[in-house]
């Protein structure tokens, strides 16, 4: 093969591995795109399921409403029956209660009547005692004067004494009549008061009737009402019961489609995701024939920075400042508070001590580099840049952006970096900067080897 054809074909290899890295650009926007539909599409399948729920809930409530209604419906029949039934005893209750407050008021004039006929026979009797006295007078005088007149006289004495005696018991008569007058007239004057306080409160009952017989009235317009709107409630819930029968197949139908669609979006997103590791597996395989990209000098340096780190972790092995057990501890313990969460083990302490001397000169090393960090074969990323080291504070969105360090990224992009064996990983992702922010963002790693043993990866992520 001519030289010639040699730097047509390495050229050929290089427009081939940047085609791969700008496809793989395309395809992850694309994957990023698909992330955010599958994640609306679950949100929407867990929002129908609940609207599914809310609508059997409602149904089975407008189910029960119906029943609640209709059996009120009943009632409320029963009662406007029954209160019609009692409105008409007591309206014939109250038409007696006048008849007999006005028996009490005539008998009141009644009394008034007798007890001044009483005192007209009083003054009658009066006289007549008055008279008996007269005549008594004149048969004393007619006996004087008999008495007079001797023998001619003695028949008109007999006369007048027989006059005397009439006057006498005429008198005696009188007396005891007035007694009479007397006790009857004291007993119809007691018959009077009482028979006046009766009036007054046979006043207050025909008051009080025509206010019962109004209120009767009122009841019986507000439950005629009442059972109006009951009725116009049972039928409402008979709309709303056609309603919901119709409304839970066509919400059955919108979660099934949009359970076939979140489906699909997880196949398709499957296939992307398996597009992405084509892409990378054509860069991966330029790279190793020989061809060079824009990459090449970030491949040449990631790979540097992860032999060293090797080299310093198995150094402090080799000295006692941490186990090879501890080393590789996959216990993770969360750090009280934090949040998002951070978590610790047992190598933690000893990468706050080693890595920065190898990562933050990282930064310095081309104006595109964003961040430079290990994390082990499970996405632990336990020190990272200082400007992504912050302490926690009381805002999450504020955290996710700038307290980046001892957290676990155990998405696609972190645990493939972790366990990537190759010399080298170049991926393209969208990065979360949290706050609802992305960037697209290159990931190219370097597999860390402790001992021979695969610890995790160096990442060195920049912008395009």
């Amino acid at each position: 093969m001519t030289a010639h054809s040699e730097i047509a074909e390495l050229q050929q290899i290089n427009r081939l591995a940047a085609r791969a890295s700008e496809l793989g650009y395309e395809i992850v926007d694309l994957a990023g795109f698909l992330d955010v539909v599958e994640t609306q599409s679950r949100e929407q399948r867990t929002a129908l399921a609940a609207l599914t729920q809310s609508a059997n809930k409602v149904e089975t409530a407008n189910a029960d409403m119906r029943e609640v209604t209709d059996a009120l419906t009943g009632s409320t029949r029963d009662a406007v029956r029954d209160v019609k039934t009692s409105a008409d005893t007591i309206r014939g209750l109250g038409t007696q209660t006048t008849t007999v407050a006005g028996w009490v008021q005539d008998l009141r004039e009644r009394t008034q009547s007798i007890g001044g006929t009483l005192d007209a026979v009083k003054d009658n009797n009066t006289q007549i005692a008055a008279i008996a006295m007269q005549v008594n007078t004149l048969a004393i005088n007619a006996k004087i004067e008999a008495a007079r007149a001797g023998d001619a006289g003695r028949g008109f004495a007999v006369v007048a004494e027989a006059i005397n005696a009439l006057s006498q018991k005429t008198k005696d008569a009188a007396t005891r009549i007035t007694r009479n007058i007397e006790s009857l007239t004291e007993w119809i004057s007691l018959l009077d008061n009482e028979a006046q306080t009766i009036s007054s409160t046979a006043e207050t009952v025909i008051d009080l009737t025509g206010a019962s017989d109004s209120a009767l009235m009122q009841i019986e317009s507000s439950m005629q009402q009442a059972f109006d709107q009951v009725a116009r409630i049972a039928d409402r819930t008979q709309v709303v019961g056609a309603a919901m029968a119709s409304f839970s197949p066509n919400l059955a139908g919108i979660e099934a489609a949009v359970t076939h669609t979140t489906n699909g979006i997880k196949s398709t997103h499957d296939r992307i995701n398996r597009l992405i590791d084509r892409s990378e597996q054509i860069v991966q395989s330029s790279a190793a024939l020989g061809g060079t990209t824009k990459d090449a000098p970030m491949i040449d340096y990631v790979r540097q920075l992860a032999a060293t780190a090797g080299a310093r972790l198995e150094q402090a092995i080799a000295t006692g400042q941490i186990t090879q057990a501890q080393m590789f501890d996959r216990t993770y313990r969360p750090v009280p508070g934090s949040n998002p969460e951070q978590v610790v083990t047992g190598f933690t302490r000893l990468m706050d001590q080693v890595m920065p001397e190898i990562q933050e000169p990282a930064l310095s090393f081309d104006d595109r580099v964003v961040f430079c960090a290990a994390v082990d074969v499970n996405g632990y990323l336990p020190t990272h840049n200082r400007k992504f080291s912050q302490p926690q504070g009381p805002d999450p969105v504020w955290n996710m952006a700038n307290c980046r360090n001892r957290r676990i990224f155990d998405d696609r992009v972190g645990l493939k970096a972790g366990r990537n064996t190759d010399p080298f990983l170049l991926q393209v992702y969208r990065r979360d900067m949290g706050g609802g922010e992305f960037a697209m963002m290159k990931d190219l790693s370097a597999p860390i080897f402790i001992n021979g043993t695969l610890w995790g990866g160096l990442r060195l992520a920049y912008r395009f």
